[in-house]
């Protein structure tokens, strides 16, 4: 049986065409926003802590199961300092600025500029007294 080589051709370029749509499925999907839940019940968020990625999408996915308001704010100490004393009532022009009416759910997604730990704190009146802190920590490492 001969083996003509413009049949050994065109079976290497199929092989190399399926692999390369592999290749782009796997970098197009390493780009996908990761969703992570938070549920806020009883006035406390759970997960309280989560890791990301850094440089990643991270698309937020809140759900408020309580039948008062909260938000969900994510930043610095600067960040949180500047909310306990400031009058904004609504957020949601802000990616990490969110606020979750009474028993609803809101969606927002973040990338994470640079590694480290940040806050996510609702500062409502009280709540941030009564235990609504939590931590993200952004991580460099797969």
């Amino acid at each position: 049986m001969r083996f003509e080589p413009a049949v050994a051709g065109l079976g290497l370029g199929l092989a190399i065409a399926v692999l390369t749509g592999i290749v782009a499925n796997v970098v197009a999907r390493s780009n996908d926003p990761i969703v992570v839940e938070i549920t806020i019940h009883y006035s406390h968020y759970s997960p309280a802590s989560v890791s990301v990625p850094l440089g990643r999408p991270v698309t937020f996915v809140i759900t408020n199961t309580d039948p008062i308001d909260h938000e969900w704010i994510v930043g610095d100490a600067a960040t949180h300092e500047r909310h306990r004393t400031g009058t904004e009532p609504v957020h949601g022009a802000r990616p990490t600025e969110v606020s979750i009416p009474a028993l609803s759910q809101r969606r927002t997604t973040v990338t994470f500029p640079d590694p480290g730990s940040l806050q996510f704190i609702c500062h409502l009146p009280g709540h941030e007294a009564y235990g609504m802190v939590g931590t993200v920590t952004i991580t460099t490492g797969g």
